[in-house]
């Protein structure tokens, strides 16, 4: 029994070591297996899909099946082929096509035109199916007739007035002079922008051509709404094609150049379009919408402005001189400031407004509605509000009486209150500006004070008040400010009065105006643009306008500049309105041009810096600097090279399968 009994024990115990040795084993050969690869399961697949058969065949002639499908070697997507894949001539009922695991439909619902070439560009929307490695820029291609137009032409599409790539637009041909077909007839031949902008229109035959873009809102692939984004050149475009070489340079380190090679390809041109982008101005004038958000305020908006303002009558008050008026600059918003606390109380308001409005020939003509205007916050909401502000004043007047402490027995209204838009430490060729929350009534200058502190005294210092030419309820204090200076700016009360009789306090604040030596200096030299009004801007590092000068003699200062890097950006002013003005295909008008220095500028303290600059010595689609350009949220695919970056971490040498 005891035998017995010991021999099992050992038994059990030999299995138990074998079984530990067994997982140990096994262990050991997964972490040998693994660091074969990868812990995560090896190297990354980076090999694109590839098409192995099309049918009907790419660059079959004589098509007459509408139905197409391209078959790859491995599971494919696309990605949103609505957007990504464009089908030219372009097809008004739009194209069938989605993937079905290796392979992908192509329906065209269209009747199919005689003797056209056709292309389906799918861009770079095709991935396989794991690891999204994207095929490229694939174009399936075939001809109804019995020859296939391989001519190409190729550019970019940016937005006329900041330069920014135009992702996702149409570009097109017609092979016709005449500009109406734009709005009568679609594209004969189109693409689309990737997020550079760019595009290459293939299929081309040889003849002449007229070339558009358009942000196509109504998918008719015509001009038809001047809400829809647009581009167009004045200039013919003649496709050719010619022999050409390409230089590629192999290096043998960062300092040593290997070997360049010479590859010869095939080059058609143009390819290098360059199509402006704008919206025309919304020239229809109707009422968008009429509000009363402040009791104070009736305000109305227009689609477009009119130099003749509307006329309000008063249908149950009396509108005689009832009003302030302002408007914006160019007059679309129009808010009619009630002078008379009586109607500011009064929550509804009833006007017949009489104004120009567009008919449907696109003529001013006169038009009358009635309008009922509704305060946003009712007469009882708001004397409520502000008994609880008097009680709450209450309160502490009682708590400081009870304490002993000087207490106020009336309550005062709230005075008018002075905004301070200017920074406290100002540069020599700026001013003080003020702004109020309500249109002034009166503004006496003699209650203002601005004096300069010169070694250790004060000394009266000349200035002057007017208010500002836009904005109605903002005035500027300009003064010959010293460099290096202190100023204390001194308001008596009641210097400002607004139409409802509330006046300023007294206030009081300090003013020092910098030294030269924190400051910059720019100029720049463009004797090519002599002779024209350009608009100069200086941008900071968020497009953000800094510093503007108007010049017309080819040469632009710019003084004053804080330490930074900036961007300098001209117009061309034309029409000598000093902003930019869009186009007018109708009318036959480009956007007025828009140029950029295509580097940083750096600016430091005590600098001058000095550029001489031909505005027009790169091309637009190359000017702006990268730094401001904006970023589409979705960049191109393209390979991520992740195995070379895991063959550095590993430390080895990692070369891909060709």
């Amino acid at each position: 029994m005891i035998k017995f009994y010991i021999t099992n024990t050992v038994s059990y115990s030999l299995q138990i070591i074998v079984s530990c040795l067994f997982l140990l084993a096994s262990c050991f050969l997964a972490s040998s297996c693994a660091r074969m690869g990868q812990p995560d399961g090896g190297w990354y697949d980076e090999t694109p899909p590839r098409v192995i058969r099309t049918t009907p065949e790419d660059k079959s002639l004589g098509v007459k099946e509408k139905k197409m499908y391209i078959y790859f070697n491995e599971f494919v997507t696309i990605d949103n082929p609505t957007e990504n894949v464009t089908v030219s001539p372009p097809q008004i009922e739009a194209p069938d096509i989605r993937t079905q695991g290796k392979r992908i439909l192509v329906q065209l619902n269209d009747t199919l035109q005689p003797n056209t070439t056709y292309t389906i560009d799918f861009s770079d929307a095709i991935t396989d199916n794991t690891e999204q490695n994207p095929l490229g820029n694939y174009t399936y291609t075939f001809s109804t007739g019995t020859e296939i137009d391989t001519l190409e032409v190729a550019g970019y599409v940016v937005d006329a007035e900041t330069l920014d790539p135009v992702k996702g637009i149409l570009v097109g041909l017609y092979n016709a002079p005449e500009d109406s077909l734009f709005t009568t007839t679609p594209l004969q031949r189109v693409a689309k922008t990737d997020h550079t902008g760019h595009f290459t229109i293939r299929g081309v035959a040889p003849g002449s051509y007229r070339i558009y873009a358009l942000g196509d809102v109504d998918g008719d692939y015509r001009y038809t709404q001047k809400s829809e984004q647009m581009a167009f050149l004045k200039d013919i475009i003649v496709p050719s094609v010619t022999d050409a070489v390409r230089q590629d340079t192999i290096w043998r380190d960062t300092l040593h150049i290997e070997r360049i090679n010479q590859t010869a390809y095939t080059r058609f041109l143009p390819d290098d379009v360059t199509l402006r982008a704008f919206t025309a101005v919304q020239t229809d004038r109707y009422l968008l919408k009429a509000e009363r958000q402040n009791a104070e305020q009736l305000k109305f908006f227009f689609t477009y402005g009119d130099d003749e303002l509307p006329s309000l009558r008063g249908l149950n008050f009396d509108a005689t001189n009832a009003f302030f008026t302002e408007t914006t600059e160019r007059k679309d918003t129009i808010t009619y400031w009630l002078r008379d606390t009586t109607l500011v109380n009064r929550d509804s308001l009833e006007v017949e407004m009489t104004y120009r409005a567009t008919d449907s020939l696109g003529v001013l003509c006169q038009q009358t509605d009635t309008l009922l205007l509704l305060a946003k916050t009712p007469y009882a909401k708001r004397q409520k509000e502000l008994q609880k502000k008097i009680d709450e004043w209450q309160k502490q007047q009682n708590k400081k009486k009870r304490r002993g402490e000087p207490y106020d027995s009336i309550w005062r209204p709230e005075p008018l209150s002075i905004q301070l838009l200017s920074k406290a430490a100002m540069a020599p060729d700026e001013n003080v500006r003020f702004s109020f929350n309500t249109p002034l009534a009166t503004f006496n200058a003699d209650r203002i004070h601005l004096y300069s502190k010169i070694d250790t005294l004060w000394y009266d210092a000349k200035f002057a008040v007017e208010p500002d030419s836009v904005n109605h309820r903002q005035y500027i204090l300009r003064a010959e400010w010293r460099p290096d200076i202190e100023y204390s700016l001194e308001i008596d009360s009641a210097a400002f009065v607004d139409i409802y009789g509330k006046a300023s306090d007294a206030y009081k604040t300090g003013l020092k105006i910098n030294s030269n030596d924190t400051y910059s200096t720019i100029l720049v030299q463009m004797p090519e643009m002599a002779g024209k009004q350009i608009i100069c801007q200086l941008l900071d590092t968020k497009s953000t306008v800094q510093k503007t000068t108007i010049t017309t003699n080819g040469q632009a200062e710019f003084f004053y500049i804080t330490p930074s890097t900036y961007f300098l950006r001209i117009i061309v002013d034309d029409n000598n309105n000093g902003r930019w003005d869009t186009g007018d295909f109708q009318q036959g008008r480009e956007p007025e041009q828009v140029f950029f220095y295509e580097k940083p500028i750096e600016c430091r303290a005590k600098w001058d810096v000095t550029l001489r600059w031909n505005p027009q010595a790169l091309p637009l689609f190359k000017q702006k600097p990268a730094e401001i350009v904006k970023k589409e949220d979705k960049a191109k695919k393209q390979k991520t090279n992740r195995n070379i970056e895991r063959a550095k971490k590993l430390g080895i040498q990692y070369t891909p399968n060709k």
